[in-house]
């Protein structure tokens, strides 16, 4: 299953669409410019252990659109959806740890929640993406 969660114009005038999509155990949000392939993603799992919580472990942009902001674009759009679906963020990705740590407290503000990771979130989130990259 797959659905636009977010969609605008960005500085350069090319359309900015993020997509997520439930269809493999590992859920992903894409970013698309203009309607094209995937230009970077947002891997993510859902707790086994805690309802309502998403560890958020991987995220790409290709090299070929670096510097657009695309990545803010990706972290933001998840921050966000992540409200809308009352989920608690676990940042195991460095990118999503550092936003986090410098604009936590407006995560916060505007209803979100998150923890920091376990090890044992860390471990699940590398056996994940290993099964993934095995399949």
């Amino acid at each position: 299953m797959t659905h636009e969660v977010f969609s605008e114009l960005d500085d350069d005038g090319a359309r900015v669409t993020i997509r997520l999509d439930r269809s493999r155990p590992i859920g992903t949000y894409t970013v698309h410019l203009d309607d094209g392939p995937p230009a970077g993603r947002v891997d993510f799992l859902d707790s086994p252990d805690v309802d309502g919580e998403r560890i958020v472990f991987h995220t790409e942009v290709d090299p070929e659109h670096a510097g657009r902001g695309l990545a803010g674009h990706l972290v933001r759009e998840v921050l966000a959806d992540s409200i809308r679906s009352g989920l608690t963020v676990v940042p195991v990705c460095p990118l999503f740890a550092r936003h986090l740590a410098k604009h936590g407290d407006e995560f916060v503000a505007e209803g979100g929640t998150y923890r920091k990771p376990t090890k044992a979130d860390i471990a699940f989130a590398m056996r994940a993406a290993r099964r993934q990259g095995d399949a």
